[in-house]
């Protein structure tokens, strides 16, 4: 799964750790993410698109 992570939340001119403590979760899991080594829970991708004012499809594209 590929995500879009970084481009928004550079856009929104937050850091991964700006975003990890508002989701209380580790800048490293914000680096895994968006390095595409680690596929969130459910919930987590829910939270991440609410703080990236997106929706999860918008996040997160399936590779083939």
């Amino acid at each position: 799964m590929k995500n879009n992570i970084k481009f928004l939340r550079k856009q929104l001119g937050l850091r991964q750790e700006d975003v990890a403590n508002t989701l209380n979760v580790t800048r490293q899991t914000i680096n895994a993410i968006e390095n595409n080594k680690y596929n969130p829970t459910l919930e987590l991708a829910m939270k991440l698109a609410k703080l990236l004012d997106t929706t999860v499809d918008k996040l997160f594209t399936l590779c083939d």
